[in-house]
C-alpha cells in the first residue's frame, strides 16, 4: 500500500482482515490495527470517515465483509525510541535502586501479558480476534511480550512485533508504580543488544515522550523497516530489573 499521501493522523485504511499473516504484512508495511469493539464504533467509524474513503483520502482494503470493523493507522510522524540514544530517567533509576527483587523476562508468557494490557480499559481495541492472531504471531516467533516480576508476582509489561530492526510495541501494563516503564526499557535495553534499532510505541503524546519516544517522520520509519538487518533473537532469561539503573 502506497502511504505517501496518507493522513498524517487517523486511520489510513479501513479493513476487517485480522489474520496472523495479514497482521504481519500490517506490521510490515508500517500499520497497525485499531478494531472496533462493538457495532456501535464501527458505525461511528463509517459515519466519520465514509466521506475520506469516498474521496480516496482513506483507502477501503477489498475483500472485508465488516470494512469499517478495524481501522489501520501509520501516524506522521512516528514516535520512535532510537535504542542508541535510549536513556533511563533519572527518577526511574533512582526508584530501580531499591527494587532488589525484581526482575525482567522475555516471552515467558505472553498471552498473559497481551490479556493484562486489555484489562480494564474502557475501549478494548485489543479484540478476542486480534488477541488470537497476535499469539499465533507469538508462536511463529514475530510478537513478543516482555514481563517485570517481583518475587515471582507479575507486575508489569509489554508486548509486541518485531520486524527487522524495528519493534512495534502495541502497549503495557502496570500493576506496580513504574513496571511499565521498566517493561519498555528492558525491552530498549534488551533489542539494542541484538542489534535492534528502535522502538515504536505507535501514539505520541506525553507519555510517550517520558519512555523515551521522538517524533520521526513516518519516510524515515518505513527506511527503517525496509533495512536489511540479521540481528539475533531476544535473550529471554531472567535479569535484574536494577541493571536498567547503571
Amino acid at each position: 500500500m502506497d502511504l505517501t499521501a496518507a493522513p498524517v493522523d487517523g486511520p489510513v485504511a479501513f479493513g476487517d482482515d485480522l489474520r496472523p499473516q495479514s497482521l504481519l504484512s500490517a506490521y510490515r508495511q508500517g500499520l497497525y490495527p485499531f478494531p472496533a469493539d462493538t457495532i456501535e464504533h464501527q458505525f461511528l467509524n463509517e459515519m466519520r470517515y465514509e466521506p475520506e474513503v469516498a474521496a480516496g483520502r482513506v483507502k477501503l482494503l477489498a475483500g472485508s465483509k465488516e470494512p469499517y470493523a478495524v481501522a489501520w493507522c501509520s501516524p506522521d510522524p512516528r514516535p520512535l525510541i532510537l535504542v542508541d540514544q535510549a536513556r533511563v530517567q533519572r527518577s526511574l533509576r533512582r526508584h530501580l535502586r531499591s527494587k532488589t527483587s525484581w526482575t525482567t523476562t522475555v516471552d515467558v508468557c505472553f498471552e498473559r501479558v497481551a490479556s493484562q494490557c486489555r484489562e480494564g480499559r474502557s475501549e478494548r481495541w485489543l479484540t478476542d480476534e486480534l488477541l488470537a492472531s497476535m499469539c499465533r504471531l507469538h508462536e511463529c516467533g514475530y510478537a513478543h511480550s516482555v514481563e517485570v516480576w517481583d518475587d515471582g508476582e507479575l507486575i508489569g509489561g509489554t508486548f509486541g512485533v518485531r520486524i527487522g530492526a524495528v519493534f512495534s510495541a502495541d502497549s503495557q501494563f502496570t500493576l506496580r508504580s513504574g513496571a511499565g516503564k521498566v517493561a519498555v526499557a528492558e525491552l530498549t535495553r534488551r533489542f539494542a543488544e541484538v542489534g535492534g534499532v528502535a522502538i515504536d510505541v505507535q501514539h505520541d503524546g506525553d507519555h510517550a515522550r517520558l519512555i523515551g519516544a521522538r517524533p520521526v517522520p513516518r519516510s524515515r520509519y518505513f527506511e527503517l523497516l525496509r533495512t536489511p538487518h540479521q540481528g539475533s533473537t531476544l535473550p529471554t532469561g531472567p535479569k535484574p530489573a536494577r541493571r536498567l539503573a547503571d
